[in-house]
């Protein structure tokens, strides 16, 4: 049995050129969404994703995975920042080809060095990383916030 499930729901009308979405998470946590083919491969225009969507799903869980990591050496940062870049491809038609996750770190008693080697353990344990591994390639990178 899982440990948790989520929902999201997305209703779509007309075209996919002109048509859009619709898209609502069963959490409520944010507004209704919505999606357009455009706002996809073109401007956002205040509109999201996909890509979009598993960029901010990524950052997140790398977030809280290098939080977890840092409180097993009994360390509490002061800052976490992750970035994500998700990329959007034409490769034999279209793929995501790419994330790319930018930690910066502001915690007690840590060195560049001891960040560059909790990015790359972040990115073994991090749920989405491996969810994604194998099919996205996945580049990090790590900066000591002083």
């Amino acid at each position: 049995m899982p440990l948790t499930q989520r929902e999201a729901r997305i209703v779509w009308e007309g075209t996919l050129p002109q048509g859009s979405g619709r898209l609502r998470v069963g959490s409520g946590a944010f507004p209704e969404l919505t999606v357009t083919w455009s706002a996809r491969t073109e401007q956002p225009d205040g509109k999201t994703s996909p890509e979009e969507l598993i960029a901010a799903a990524h950052a997140t869980c790398y977030a809280m995975v290098l939080a977890a990591l840092l409180g097993q050496r009994n360390i509490t940062p002061e800052r976490i920042e992750v970035s994500a870049v998700c990329s959007l491809d034409r490769v034999n038609g279209l793929k995501i080809s790419a994330m790319d996750l930018h930690a910066r770190i502001k915690a007690p008693g840590l060195t560049q060095a001891d960040v560059d080697g909790l990015v790359e353990q972040g990115n073994q344990a991090c749920p989405v990383s491996n969810a994604l591994r194998g099919n996205v390639e996945i580049r990090v990178k790590g900066e000591l916030l002083s």
